[in-house]
Order: C-alpha cells, then sequence, then structure tokens
C-alpha cells in the first residue's frame, strides 16, 4: 500500500505542478471571503484530508460591473515539485455571490458551475494535504466578460487559463494555511 501510495505521489507531482500563467495586475479587484477561515489564517481541518475534505463555504462581494461569469482556481504553491491545483471550476452563473460548503460538481453541496480537473485529474475539490511543514493554499476568483469559457467538464487548469485570458475583468484572492495534524 505505501508503495502504491509514493508512486501515485511521484506521478501527480509530475503531472499537476504548474503555475499560473494568469496576469491580473489590469484586473480590478474584488472582495473573496470565507467564514471558515481569516485571510492568512489557518484553514480548519475540516476542509483537509484529515477532516471531511470539503470545500469551504466562499463569500464574494464588490465585483466589477458587466460580470458575465466567474471561475475559481485554488492552488499549492508550496508543494515539493511546484504549484499543486486543489481545485478548478468555471462557468458560475454572474448573479452568484456563495459557493456554499461543499458546493461545486462531485462534491456534497449543491452543484454549481463546471468542474475542471485538478491534480489528479478528477474534477471537484481537494483539500489541502501538504506532506510536511506549513503551506499556502490560494483561493482566486475570476470576473469574466464572457458567460461561459466553452469549455466541458474535466478540462485541464491551463486549458481554463487560456480560455480566460482576454476575458478577466476582475480578480479576488483569499489564502489560508494548514499543516497537518502529526500527532
Amino acid at each position: 500500500m505505501r508503495g502504491l501510495i509514493l508512486v501515485l505521489c511521484a506521478g501527480l507531482l509530475l503531472t499537476a505542478c504548474q503555475s499560473s500563467t494568469l496576469d491580473t495586475s489590469q484586473a480590478a479587484k474584488f472582495k473573496l471571503s470565507s467564514p471558515a477561515f481569516q485571510a492568512g489564517g489557518a484553514i480548519p481541518q475540516k476542509f483537509t484530508c484529515q477532516g471531511e475534505d470539503v470545500s469551504p463555504e466562499l463569500n464574494w462581494s464588490e465585483v466589477p460591473a458587466n460580470t458575465q461569469s466567474f471561475a475559481l482556481i485554488m492552488d499549492d504553491p508550496d508543494a515539493p515539485g511546484g504549484t499543486f491545483t486543489h481545485w478548478v471550476l468555471f462557468d458560475l452563473p454572474a448573479d452568484t455571490r456563495q459557493l456554499a460548503e461543499g458546493a461545486g460538481p462531485d462534491n456534497t453541496g449543491s452543484p454549481i458551475g463546471v468542474g475542471g480537473n485538478n491534480g489528479v485529474n478528477q474534477t471537484g475539490y481537494l483539500g489541502p494535504c501538504p506532506p510536511s511543514g506549513s503551506h499556502r493554499y490560494y483561493f482566486r476568483l475570476y470576473a469574466l466578460d464572457v458567460p461561459s469559457l466553452n469549455l466541458k467538464a474535466g478540462a485541464s487548469r491551463s486549458e481554463v487559463e487560456d480560455a480566460l485570458k482576454n476575458h478577466i475583468r476582475g480578480a479576488a484572492e483569499l489564502m489560508g494555511r494548514y499543516e497537518k495534524d502529526q500527532s
């Protein structure tokens, strides 16, 4: 079993490590928050591999005018092999201002949006699970000027980011931290 886990981890590091190529420097900034944790604070165990592994509630406000949809990417830039993608969600309706706990395709909450593939080539949320030490987890929400990215469920992060280029009206970011309980 341990050997299988090591093989899976090595494969994940090779396929899931990528950093964002999106330039949001000219995008309007809006607010993204969670009642589960403060910006820069600890993500509760419930939302991790050591808990229920469900997505935390996310709320946003002050979105740019004429936003037609949203896309969300969650990643861990502190992963040993480079940035690891935990969640990709796109085509969220323009009137959406909240993702309930466990929301999104392939999670326990109400389905909303279209799920792209995470770092293990599955759709849905994959909670924090650092191999050692404290890692940072970034939730980045993009306000878009198109109602749909015209991608299928299971699109890769790079496909989603390519589709986002030239359509970002605004960007919001929320960072939380997690360190595994070693006891």
